[in-house]
């Protein structure tokens, strides 16, 4: 239960509160996704109105002493912990971020924070004395409780590898697997959220920040080798919701750079463009947020460098609103603005900020204020970067900053904000944060099976029993959805959905195997081989050989099925998709096949005849 504010600490509090602003507003955990919208457990519109507080992910610049100011970003030294823990009381923190409207924090950590099991010195938590003593792990979970106390949300975010500040080339941190193996990576990521299971307030696993370049190799989307960040975040993703915590939200992030920042060569910030074609589908269908960083200072082909990797190419900055409007919806919210497509989800732009007081320059200003309108216009989450800074360090972004008494604890801190008359951002962000916010509406739900690479078995029901069909490559629909769908590739993709369906799995959620034509009944593909399923089954899955159909799956239905109208749909010559291709372009390039909405799919056709390779050709459609 939500402790009582003192009475000393309500007045400070009111102070710092705007008219407009409140406490942050009860909801009802876990969070889920429904279509483009984060909800809570009672299926309210939960907006990510999101800061970053960062610090245990590392502020040290990478040479000279860690512990020294001087070599952290801004000389505003985290020591690997929250920053402002040595100079404010966390409690006078959280007040102040109670008053800026924000309801979820991401909290940034690195893979060496978590494995550092050194105390903290005392001096580094001076203002906090009940963290004295504590590892940097520790009191991250310290850090944790007293937000979700105060019913924030807490998003975990993977910043670095190393404790250090992100992200330049050869730091160690511009992949997830940079400093360490992919498989500790992971593991990393299941310990942390196990952690914090038993935490409902914490609600998502950011899996990792800004991937980009090294100096030897681009991440990609797709090419499934050692650098693919789209099949790392769906390992990453499926093992989190299987082994740590089902009810998580799993954010990815897109790519912040590929390429070398020199005119003349290929470069830029694909961002999120590869989920248009290839989506992930995660093995809890509606847990999904991705995400994408928008600066001032970069832009859709420029890193944010000066000088040394400064290239002729706009920055943000520099783009009309119609452009940047353009450059936002086409990189990255695509992915919520594309109703009835396998790839819409929630964005969060989980990282915005631009430097407040007066020396900010007014091209910059203008795409502060052109992005919270698109923000508005199109009701987009967001998180600002950094919540916390120190007021002595001239950097002047963050949404609150703290003055550092010397030494640490010998005077209370006081602070200066984008609340203050005086921040010229204040009243954008007052009108941000108070901004109409939608409610949700019923969704259907579209999913990619991808069996590009490897087994994309995505029902929780069938990976907890096991393998139906040894040496095969499979591919099952997520638990309540169904196959309708299906490409004639090699090897082939499918679409799955709970649009307009009849079909519902029975309770028990029986299944049937299918190899032969033993349910055949008429010749509905003459000539071609045919795996159907029984009466009142429906297909949720399949599986291939090469490109061969090895064996179908079929669900078994919790009430009769319609068999009175049946259609055969060919898709080995053109593609043939009803409904207006509803679910988007699952398998690009290839031929594809797709039952209406208001039909089931209960059986697949194909050949092995000369020039055919038994790929899928056809489907059996029923109402």
């Amino acid at each position: 239960m939500r402790r009582a504010h003192s009475f000393s600490r309500l007045l400070s509090l009111c102070l710092l509160l705007p008219a407009a602003l409140a406490l942050v507003p009860d909801w009802t955990p876990p969070l889920s996704t429904q279509g483009r919208f984060v909800v809570d457990a009672a299926g309210k519109r939960f907006k990510l109105k999101s800061a970053n507080w960062h610090g245990s992910s590392g502020t040290w610049n990478g040479s000279g002493d860690v512990n020294d100011d001087a070599n952290s970003h801004s000389n505003e030294n985290s020591h690997n912990i929250a920053l402002g823990l040595q100079y404010v009381a966390i409690d006078d923190m959280l007040d102040s971020f109670e008053a800026l409207g924000i309801n979820s924090i991401r909290l940034p950590f690195s893979n060496e924070m978590i494995h550092d099991t050194n105390p903290i010195p005392d001096d580094f938590v001076a203002a906090n004395p009940q963290l004295k003593g504590k590892t940097p792990l520790q009191v991250y979970d310290a850090v944790v409780a007293a937000l979700t106390a105060r019913r924030f949300a807490v998003i975990l975010n993977n910043h670095t590898n190393k404790s250090r500040w992100c992200c330049g080339i050869a730091d160690g941190n511009e992949r997830w697997n940079e400093s360490q193996s992919e498989d500790a990576w992971i593991a990393d990521w299941v310990s942390m959220v196990k952690r914090y299971k038993d935490n409902k307030r914490v609600v998502g696993a950011d899996l990792y920040n800004e991937v980009r370049r090294d100096i030897l190799d681009d991440p990609n989307w797709g090419v499934y080798d050692a650098h693919d960040w789209y099949l790392a975040a769906h390992h990453a993703g499926d093992r989190i919701l299987t082994e740590a915590n089902p009810d998580v939200l799993i954010v990815i992030e897109g790519i912040n750079w590929f390429g070398i920042p020199v005119d003349g060569f290929a470069h830029g910030r694909p961002t999120l463009s590869g989920a248009k074609t290839l989506s992930h589908t995660l093995v809890q269908p509606d847990k999904l947020v991705y995400s994408a960083h928008f600066y001032a200072y970069t832009g859709p082909n420029h890193s944010g460098a000066t000088g040394v990797g400064e290239t002729s190419d706009p920055r943000y900055r520099d783009l009309s609103k119609s452009d940047l409007f353009a450059v936002y919806n086409s990189s990255a919210a695509f992915v919520s603005l594309s109703a009835e497509s396998h790839f819409i989800h929630p964005l969060w732009l989980s990282e915005i900020g631009v430097q407040g007081g007066g020396n900010t320059d007014d091209a910059s200003k203008n795409w502060w204020f052109n992005t919270l309108e698109f923000i508005k216009t199109y009701d987009v989450d967001y998180a600002f970067w950094p919540l916390v800074g120190f007021s002595d360090s001239g950097n002047g972004w963050a949404l609150q900053a703290w003055n550092r008494p010397k030494p640490a604890g010998s005077a209370k801190a006081t602070r200066a904000g984008i609340l203050d008359v005086a921040d010229w951002r204040r009243d954008s962000w007052l009108a941000l944060v108070n901004a109409t916010v939608s409610s949700p509406v019923p969704s259907n739900r579209w999913r990619m099976i991808n069996l590009d690479h490897e087994d994309y078995v995505k029902s929780a029901t069938i990976l907890a029993r096991g393998d139906w069909d040894s040496g095969a490559r499979k591919g099952v629909c997520p638990d309540g959805l169904r196959l309708i769908g299906l490409s004639s590739g090699n090897p082939a993709r499918g679409l799955c959905t709970d649009a307009s369906g009849t079909a519902k799995w029975g309770a028990n959620k029986d299944t049937e195997t299918v190899w032969t034509d033993k349910y055949v009944t008429s010749d509905w593909a003459g000539g071609f081989t045919k795996y159907q399923c029984p009466d009142n089954a429906f297909l949720i899955g399949y599986a291939l050989r090469g490109a061969k159909v090895s064996t179908v799956l079929c669900a078994k239905s919790d009430a009769a099925l319609g068999k009175g109208t049946s259609r055969t749909v060919w898709f080995d010559r053109a593609d043939a998709r009803a409904d207006g291709a509803l679910g988007g372009d699952f398998a690009t390039s290839q031929y594809k096949g797709q039952c209406a909405r208001d039909e089931y799919a209960a059986g697949v056709a194909f050949t092995t005849a000369i020039t055919k390779n038994g790929a899928p050709a056809a489907l059996l459609c029923r109402k």
